[in-house]
């Protein structure tokens, strides 16, 4: 990473392995519960996972910008021993840049900067979008890769452009696509990655992410930080499919109506409302979520003396070598 860029200078210094897209509660009258989003943070806290707010698991889109700046300040005034980053996300480049100069008057530590919704922009487009947002920003950032909800990927060209700005720090990956999160490594040396797909760890650690941006720590804070840990030291025997189940399951409708009926079950939280048009009757009576809570209980007791082995190599990292023909294999399909 380039060691003159902003995140030098702020607390991601000492960077968790796991970010949390925290969920929103809500009360059944589909008000803000308080309440739990505090047990919620310091859930994360005593788990050591920095925390994301406002993201699409968060419901970000569906919350006013009153709420969204209620949130911040609420979370913000409370006493953390981890990072707080902020999501900006939408279609309106005036509004995020308000919402960034907003943020940067409070104590945040970092921004998820998410490609523009809906509009589907090029290299050029995606270019100016992203760096209009960087210059505007006080803390590090980053990058949201998310074709699934916005339709398009963000292009190599894109990221190479913007990769050697001062506040651009990492990328979010979440396509699902293995090709594509070498193709960025190899193209934009510049920017850690991150994975953003729970059940593909053991992978994309070999890869060379840095971590993974969690929708399971949600409801599982500190065995996602295991899970996390493990597979980045290597230690991924058997992680993949009971891992592989457990976001299956979280993910078997929209995210987050699974977590949140999972958490509201479990006395997590208040309620599993939801701001349409997600709405917890989308989920099958029969989800299966507890039993999968069960299994990962039992995983991180039976995983509790397993030692992280730091110095561990092995081929496993060899083998996500890109041959010379990927670079310019996944520079086209990337940026088409």
């Amino acid at each position: 990473m380039n060691q003159n860029k902003s995140i030098e200078n702020h607390l991601i210094t000492d960077r968790p392995l796991v970010w949390t897209a925290l969920i929103t509660p809500l009360f059944a009258n589909d008000e803000i519960d308080y309440v739990s989003l505090r047990n919620l943070v310091l859930q994360q806290n005593d788990a050591h996972n920095g925390i994301l707010l406002l993201g699409s698991t968060g419901e970000g889109l569906a919350l006013t910008a009153q709420e969204h700046l209620s949130i911040v300040k609420y979370v913000c005034a409370m006493t953390l021993q981890v990072p707080l980053m902020v999501a900006v996300g939408g279609y309106n480049l005036n509004e995020q840049l308000a919402w960034i100069e907003e943020c940067n008057q409070l104590p945040i530590n970092a921004y998820l900067l998410a490609s523009p919704i809906y509009a589907k922009p090029g290299p050029v487009g995606q270019t100016l979008w992203f760096k209009s947002l960087l210059d505007a920003a006080n803390f590090p950032c980053m990058l949201y890769n998310v074709p699934s909800r916005s339709s398009v990927e963000i292009t190599i060209t894109a990221l190479q452009q913007v990769q050697n700005h001062k506040n651009c720090w990492a990328l979010k990956e979440a396509s699902g696509d293995l090709h594509k999160l070498l193709a960025y490594k190899e193209h934009c040396p510049s920017v850690d990655l991150y994975s953003g797909e729970d059940a593909m760890m053991p992978y994309l650690a070999g890869a060379g992410v840095k971590g993974l941006v969690s929708v399971c720590a949600n409801v599982w804070p500190a065995a996602t930080r295991k899970y996390v840990a493990l597979a980045l030291s290597n230690q991924h025997d058997g992680l993949f499919p009971l891992w592989h189940k457990a976001t299956s399951a979280l993910f078997q409708v929209a995210s987050p109506i699974p977590v949140k009926v999972l958490m509201a079950e479990l006395k997590a939280i208040s309620s599993a409302k939801l701001r349409l048009p997600l709405c917890q009757e989308e989920i099958s009576a029969q989800h299966g979520l507890y039993d999968i809570h069960l299994q990962i209980q039992q995983w991180l007791k039976n995983s509790s003396n397993t030692p992280l082995d730091q110095n561990h190599t092995s081929a496993f990292t060899q083998s996500f070598e890109a041959p010379n023909s990927l670079a310019t294999t996944n520079l086209r399909e990337v940026n088409s």
